[in-house]
């Protein structure tokens, strides 16, 4: 028990601010508070949260509310002496009287233990209790104003990690109904797609494929990538998409796409930049036509399932106004597949692109698989499920006509 730096509440008001809330993760906060109060005033802390539901929230007339123990720190045996009939009234006098409260428990078994409750209140809301036991003297006035600090900077804390869940949470289920499935591609295409968020606390980006008919037979190929993530990205993302769609209609080649939506959106002024890729493929004539803004050259697998990055003329990103996108063109077989992705599929943190693609390359699939195991073999061997970055992923295989 850190009692002794009770001395200097100035110094422990400022490693509060320093120690808790540390990241936008509930638990660490909750773990950081326990362990604070613990080096400073007590010898057992735990912390009990409410449902995150505000109506959840305790009053004098209310149903008493479900406390779950998040975390506890120091020595356990204090805190699990507690039975029901003795803490949860305490927490809930704390939570009700939204100040802390301290008791001086009688008896031969808890002589000379000391509670503390300390509501977890900010900005109107409760969202638990803090629980803090100690053997020895009372708490003082500092000890209690000392946690209550604590207990209210946490609070502030999970106010912030709940807020940023529910708009991490919101931000990835409008990119989830923007990323619908892509356009129906022509019935002579086998596609296969996926879209996986990367983890943590990354908030969703802006990964995005679509395919969109073309006369004749073809069907355009397309992955993009808005640089950033969070909500503007993901809109960002469905207005270039949008136009995509539009321009393509007017069955122009690929690189004269790219052009004319890179000056409507620099024109526009108002979208961050983006890469993408666009691939034109052409059934009848067995034929594909790339061209890039700025994104990573496609994968191709032939049919005896060793792979090999395509060589693609690369202009600038997006938005930039320069254009310069030139096309070129290459045979495609009924064995071939194409694989289009976003940088999250091959890019590891500290290592060079080209080491990153050299992996996806290099990766031999089991000849004559279909696109969908295809695709889920790539992804499952690049580890793409703990990617650091979202990841989009289109496989493309021209189909065998049936024979008549």
């Amino acid at each position: 028990m850190g009692v002794e730096h009770a001395a200097d509440p100035q110094q422990g008001l400022q490693d509060a601010v320093e120690s808790i809330g540390t990241t936008l993760d509930e638990r660490k906060t909750c773990e950081e508070l326990a362990a604070y109060v613990c080096a400073r005033v007590c010898d057992a802390a735990a912390v009990d949260l409410l449902p995150e539901d505000p109506a959840s929230a305790p009053s004098a007339t209310r149903p008493p509310p479900a406390l779950t123990r998040v975390v506890s720190a120091g020595r356990a045996g204090l805190l699990g002496a507690w039975s029901a009939n003795d803490a949860r009234p305490l927490s809930l006098r704390a939570l009700i009287e939204r100040h802390p409260v301290t008791v001086a428990p009688g008896g031969s078994a808890s002589a000379g233990r000391q509670v503390m409750t300390v509501p977890l209140q900010g900005r109107d809301r409760s969202y638990g209790v803090l629980l803090a036991v100690r053997q020895g003297p009372p708490f003082s006035e500092g000890d209690v104003a000392l946690a209550f600090f604590a207990a209210r900077l946490a609070a502030v804390h999970l106010g912030h990690a709940r807020y940023h869940s529910a708009v991490r949470g919101t931000v990835f289920r409008l990119q989830r109904a923007l990323l619908a499935e892509p356009g129906r591609p022509h019935p002579n295409l086998d596609l296969a797609t996926r879209y996986l968020p990367a983890g943590g606390g990354t908030l969703v980006g802006g990964d995005w494929f679509e395919t969109v008919r073309l006369h004749f037979g073809r069907t355009l190929l397309v992955m993009g990538d808005v640089m950033g993530h969070g909500l503007d990205a993901a809109v960002d993302m469905n207005a270039y998409r949008s136009m995509l769609r539009y321009m393509a209609s007017t069955d122009l080649p690929p690189h004269r796409v790219l052009r004319r939506l890179d000056a409507a959106v620099y024109e526009e002024g108002t979208r961050r930049p983006a890469t993408c890729l666009l691939v034109q493929v052409d059934p009848a004539r067995g034929t594909a036509s790339l061209t890039s803004a700025g994104h990573l050259p496609p994968a191709l697998f032939a049919g005896d399932g060793t792979g090999r990055l395509l060589d693609v003329p690369t202009g600038p990103p997006l938005g930039t106004g320069l254009g310069g996108y030139e096309p070129t063109t290459r045979p495609l077989t009924l064995q071939d597949t194409l694989l289009l992705f976003t940088d999250g599929l091959v890019e590891r943190r500290a290592e060079d692109i080209d080491v990153s693609l050299a992996r996806l390359a290099g990766l031999r699939v089991r000849p004559g698989a279909g696109v969908e195991e295809l695709l889920a073999d790539v992804l499952d061997r690049l580890d793409a499920g703990h990617a650091e970055d979202d990841v989009a992923v289109l496989a493309a295989r021209i189909r065998r006509r049936p024979e008549i």
